[in-house]
């Protein structure tokens, strides 16, 4: 059985009862920023209601942020979203204060991603706190005049060499170019916007093809 894990990368409720019923997804991947793009507030309460429309179109996770500036107030939130439901990851930025308050988190016995993550040598930090999850954001490394492959490389690399659990979901993923050399690498666990998902889906050559099929299908000898 494969270990390929995808997400949604997503806040919007329609897209998620569009795409979730493919059945490709484990489940979905929010942030702030994702929810002020939909006009959700980023409150607790809403977070929760997020995370009721995803079980109810059976997604297996979702991973919902913490905010805060400072750790009492970043473990306060956490400590509400991992009430939601165990099926919750709790995302906290891979900071100083944010590092303390996913290690708090950790040992209540709770799922932790640590999100933000632009450098290969960040990922050691996961490990060593026995994060499940830490998201790269290939992008945004690219953007900054990294190559972010090779840091996404190096990272999976790391994982298999230190035999952690720690999963290395990458995030901020733009092209399929860079999607399927990942899954080269040996990245099994990735979080996909809308609109990567449907450039994967509706491939034009598959599309030409279906629809040659259905002709021909409707040909009476």
């Amino acid at each position: 059985m494969s270990n390929l894990r995808l997400y949604l990368d997503s806040a919007d409720i329609p897209t998620w009862q569009r795409l979730l019923p493919t059945g490709m997804f484990y489940g979905v991947t929010t942030n702030p920023k994702l929810l002020y793009q939909e006009g959700i507030l980023c409150t607790v309460e809403n977070l929760a209601k997020l995370a009721d429309a995803a079980f109810e179109l059976e997604a297996q996770e979702i991973h919902l942020q913490v905010w805060g500036k400072d750790t009492e107030s970043m473990l306060a939130i956490g400590r509400e979203i991992a009430d939601i439901d165990c099926r919750v990851s709790i995302k906290v930025p891979i900071t100083t204060v944010g590092i303390v308050c996913a290690r708090q988190l950790i040992d209540e016995g709770n799922r932790v991603t640590l999100t933000a993550v632009h450098a290969a040598s960040q990922l050691l930090t996961a490990i060593a706190l026995g994060a499940d999850y830490a998201a790269p954001y290939l992008g945004r490394m690219n953007d900054a005049g990294l190559n972010g492959l090779d840091e996404l490389r190096i990272m999976q690399q790391m994982v298999r060499r230190l035999e952690s659990h720690t999963r290395i979901l990458a995030a901020s993923i733009r092209q399929l170019s860079d999607l399927t050399a990942l899954a080269e690498y040996g990245l099994d666990t990735f979080t996909l916007l809308p609109d990567l998902v449907d450039e994967l889906l509706e491939n034009p050559l598959t599309i030409k093809a279906a629809a040659e099929f259905n002709e021909k299908a409707q040909l009476k000898e």
